[in-house]
Order: C-alpha cells, then structure tokens, then sequence
C-alpha cells in the first residue's frame, strides 16, 4: 500500500493521468480495474477515472509492491548543453537569454540539446526539478523565440507561474523591445507600422496587407530609430501584436528588410556583408501588470534587458562595410 498526498503542482488534472504519471509500472488496464474495485481509493472513498484532484488530497493505493519499484532514472535532458545565459532568476521564473541558431523546444531534427532541455538540466542539477517528484509539472517556457532570432525568453518554475504569465502575456501585459539592423533609412524617426497579414503554413511565410483582407489578422508595431549610417539603419520595436514573423514581414513590406534575413529579404543585398545570422534580437522586457499577479506582483514595473547585443556594439564597423560596399560597386 502506498499513499500520494496531491500538491499545487499537481491539482487541476484527471486521476488516471496522474497515476499513469506516478506509477508508471501500473498499465491502464489494470489501473482503471483497481479504481473500480476500490483498491485504489481518494480520500478513503471510491474514486472515479475522472475525478478532478485538489491540493491536499491523498490517493491510497492498495496494490502490489512491485508497482512502486523504481524505474531507472534516464533523462534525455540530461544531454542537452549547460550553457545557459540567465538574465534573472528566483523561486518562480527564469529570464533566459537565447543564443541565434538555438531552437526553443525539440523538433525532428534535434531532440535534445535545446533552450527547454538545458533549463531542465540546470533545475535539474540544482535541485529544484525532479521528474521522479513532479508527476504533472515540468519546466516550460512561456513565449518561445524563432531559431534564427537571439533573445529573451520566459520559464517557468511551476505551475501556478506558467498560469500567471499566459495570461499576462494574452492579456498584453508584457511588453516586448527589440533590436533589429535593417537596410535602407526609414522616412520618419518614430512610429507605428500597421498592417493585416495573412499566413502560408506550408512555406511558413506571411504576406503583409495594407487593408484589411479576408482571414487576416493586424499588425501593429511601434518603432523608433536609434543610429543611421550608411545606408543602415538600428532601430527598436515594440510589439503591439504578436503574429507570426511580425517584425521581419513588416518591416520588409515597408521596404527595409532585416540585415540577414533571406525569407523577407534577398540573399544579394544581404551577401556583401558577410553575415550569415538575422539581424534581430528580442532584448529587452517590462512586466506592465495592469491586474493581479499574486506570487509575481513583485515584478510589476520591472524592466530585464540584455546589455551586449553584438550587432548594437558593432552598428558602426557593420555599416562601414556598407559604405566600403557602395564605393567598390562605383
């Protein structure tokens, strides 16, 4: 006979699919006859497959023993990378900076060494994740940042963080700065770039509409330039929507296509420079809550930003280039 005592981590979720999770010896069959016979109880009454557990409540198991043998402890996380570039951490949340050419989470070209993976390695090594221990909550990130594009990213230590900074982020109340180089001088310093797009999902490229259109969505960001020099301008942008490839497609269908951008850009403008990675960076961060928080309120007001974007560092030796370009063309 066993016990589990259910903790914030694990309420909210079905019965089964927390024992499925605890007792991984404990096939389905058997595990849904032993709720009907009582040989698996919540809170020493009968159980349903379905029942909805809360914080506090105890699952008595009377089985066999060599269900609850353990199972050897192979982690595919632990192959992931300990590089990990943290712009802040406490109990609740991670502030991560993500590397160009890392992707968020796995896909089927690599499984194991990503920007989630290494997050669980770390909470992992210090302690605070065990898999063994949490049946139904994993770290997980809250916004995720193309493969291509460096920046800050959001986890989540537990489940009542992740709850709290979807809904922020639904609700706007997280704002979002980027840095980005793009070709060409924008006619005015500062701005909105409004516009409807709509989405290719086999390409996985958006079109940018200047009306709206059918099945489009807006788009909407506000930019103000930083630096200009030799054809190049340094701007940042916030988001004021949050679509797919926003800033990239936009700032192309205004004519002024991200530095290293070959999707919304072209490969010729892009080539004489010799910089393979996107000109974009998610940098910076302000928690803005406009309502309750609870275990986060103390972020409200809070700004997080990375204070070495390279391509910010180096904005002049780049658009040097460009000039050195323009006079070997003559």
């Amino acid at each position: 006979m066993k016990s589990f005592e259910i903790g914030k981590n694990d309420a909210n979720q079905r019965l089964d699919k927390f024992i499925s999770k605890a007792v991984p010896l404990l096939n389905p069959p058997l595990m849904y006859k032993y709720i009907r016979t009582k040989r698996i109880k919540l809170n020493g009454s009968r159980a349903e497959i379905s029942s909805r557990l809360k914080v506090g409540d105890r699952i008595d198991m009377y089985i066999n023993d060599e269900f609850f043998a353990p199972v050897k402890e192979e982690y595919d996380f632990l192959k992931a990378s300990k590089n990990l570039k943290i712009v802040y951490e406490d109990e609740n949340i991670l502030l991560l900076d993500k590397s160009v050419g890392l992707l968020s989470h796995p896909d089927d070209r690599e499984y194991n060494d990503t920007l989630i993976t290494r997050v669980k390695r770390y909470l992992y090594e210090k302690g605070e994740f065990n898999p063994k221990d949490e049946f139904s909550f994993a770290p997980a990130l809250v916004n995720r940042i193309d493969r291509n594009t460096g920046g800050i990213v959001i986890a989540a230590k537990n489940a009542e963080s992740l709850r709290i900074l979807n809904e922020k982020l639904k609700n706007r109340e997280i704002e979002k700065f980027y840095l980005l180089v793009v070709h060409g001088t924008m006619k005015e310093m500062c701005g909105t770039l409004t516009g409807y797009m709509t989405k290719d999902e086999s390409k996985n490229k958006v079109t940018v509409f200047s009306h709206p259109v059918t099945g489009g969505k807006e788009m909407k960001t506000k930019y103000r330039v930083i630096r200009e020099k030799g054809g190049l301008s340094l701007i940042e942008a916030q988001l004021l929507t949050g679509r797919t490839h926003q800033i990239r497609a936009q700032f192309a269908a205004a004519g002024h296509p991200l530095m290293g951008d070959g999707k919304y850009g072209t490969n010729k403008v892009n080539k004489p420079y010799g910089y393979k990675k996107q000109f974009l960076y998610s940098y910076k961060l302000i928690f803005d809550f406009t309502t309750d928080a609870g275990l986060l309120n103390h972020l409200c007001g809070k700004e997080f930003a990375v204070e070495d974007v390279w391509f910010s560092r180096e904005f002049d030796e780049i658009a040097a280039k460009s000039c050195k370009n323009d006079k070997n063309s003559l």
